[in-house]
């Protein structure tokens, strides 16, 4: 019995696999509506823009099987991908602490990271946590609620840049790499060196990971690495030259959607082919995924810096509203250098809904990098927006033979 299972479970990745993406269906559709999408369909390199959109079909036994719509899809044209890339820091660091369990390590263990080359940085505390101390659990909750960048390093401190990189091509993320931490000017030398870090419960020692040294590189075949006519350097000066992105980290929309279908819905891929999560630790990504910051009392947030439709771009942009009560999306966004990027799974409990949208817009009018003037507000928020909006609306008149059971996805937010 458990052989068969097996068949019928590579049976379905198969098919997952084989479906062939239609690259007409979402231009149409764009283009049935001008008053939308008009500045970013007439300009289309120059917002360098890239779609997927997966929809969603059960069976009678609820088993999903995917169609998948493109546009303008190539994994080999680079854009930044800011903080999508924590989403599979998240889940490799999680596998890596079942990995070790053997240790007596857990997701609430204390993590201590020490300092042994040089920019790197120690933590010992975190005041956001509700005993005031850092974790693996904690860190998560972070990046999933906020997109915290100091959470995102230390994850990737503790995986290890070669297993970060390791596990992106053995579940078969072949155009991506994660070469650095962010938002500390991390590169070259300094992002090939990881942490010194302990894991204490209580006040026992219970795993100690020496400092760790990357010497790969991680090269993609990838063009437009190079971009605009000019940047402002680390001490705000203007230099008259494009901005290389060479060396940075790289996270094609097509490796980010599978790293989401693989996290939603791991029975419709082979036993071998999903992640090592625990049904805690899928609980624990969901819940967060699609949490509101103003939900969360450990780590707390302000609501006027983070509201609850903050990280939701692609359908309520970076509007300050009243979230609908009936849909949650479980995402990963990013933003930089004029990009807004975000990878989602949609749920409408209400009427049904469910599907995959993942997407990348940029917007930077004067070619200079690094001057925080690009136009989010004006071209890349709407633009989320209206194409989550416009495939919301798409799906609320699509049939369906079978109705989903989406109770999976209603998570407890209370705690």
């Amino acid at each position: 019995m458990k052989g068969i299972l097996i068949i019928a479970f590579s049976l379905i990745s198969l098919s997952v696999m084989a479906q062939k993406t239609d690259t007409v269906f979402l231009k149409k559709l764009m283009e049935s509506k001008p008053e939308l999408f008009s500045a970013v369909l007439n300009h289309p390199d120059h917002n360098q823009v890239q779609i997927l959109y997966t929809q969603v079909n059960r069976d009678a036994r609820n088993n999903p099987t995917f169609k998948t719509f493109s546009y303008q899809l190539d994994p080999h044209h680079y854009f930044y991908p800011a903080s999508t890339v924590k989403l599979a820091a998240v889940i490799f660091a999680l596998e890596k602490v079942n990995r070790l369990k053997g240790t007596g390590l857990t997701v609430k263990s204390t993590m201590i990271t020490d300092s042994t080359y040089k920019g790197q940085t120690k933590v010992l505390k975190d005041s956001s946590a509700k005993n005031g101390l850092p974790s693996i659990e904690h860190y998560v909750k972070k990046i999933l609620l906020t997109s915290d960048n100091d959470a995102f390093n230390r994850l990737f401190e503790f995986i290890g840049r070669a297993e970060i990189n390791e596990k992106l091509k053995t579940n078969g993320l072949n155009d991506s790499r994660i070469l650095n931490r962010l938002a500390i000017g991390d590169a070259g030398e300094s992002a090939k060196h990881t942490n010194l870090i302990k894991f204490y419960n209580n006040d026992k020692l219970i795993y100690d990971q020496p400092a760790q040294y990357d010497p790969k590189e991680y090269e993609l075949q990838l063009s437009n690495l190079v971009m605009g006519k000019g940047y402002m350097d680390s001490t705000d000066k203007l230099v008259n030259k494009p901005f290389s992105l060479a060396g940075k980290n790289a996270f094609a929309i097509n490796d980010q959607q599978k790293l989401m279908q693989k996290l939603i819905f791991p029975e419709a891929f082979a036993v071998k082919e999903r992640f090592n999560l625990t049904a805690d630790d899928y609980k624990l990504i969901y819940t967060y995924m699609s949490k509101y910051p103003t939900e969360s009392d450990f780590p707390k947030y302000n609501p006027k810096e983070f509201w609850p439709t903050y990280a939701k771009m692609l359908y309520y942009g970076r509007e300050q509203v009243t979230p609908d009560p009936n849909i949650r999306i479980f995402n990963k966004y990013g933003d930089s250098y004029g990009y807004i990027i975000d990878n989602s799974y949609f749920v409408d409990f209400k009427n049904g809904i469910e599907y995959f949208l993942t997407a990348v817009v940029q917007s930077n009018e004067d070619g200079i990098f690094n001057d925080n003037k690009y136009e989010y507000d004006a071209v890349c928020f709407p633009f989320m927006k209206n194409l989550g909006r416009t495939i919301y609306d798409l799906e609320l008149k699509r049939t369906r033979k079978h109705k989903p059971d989406l109770s999976k996805f209603k998570m407890d937010y209370n705690h």
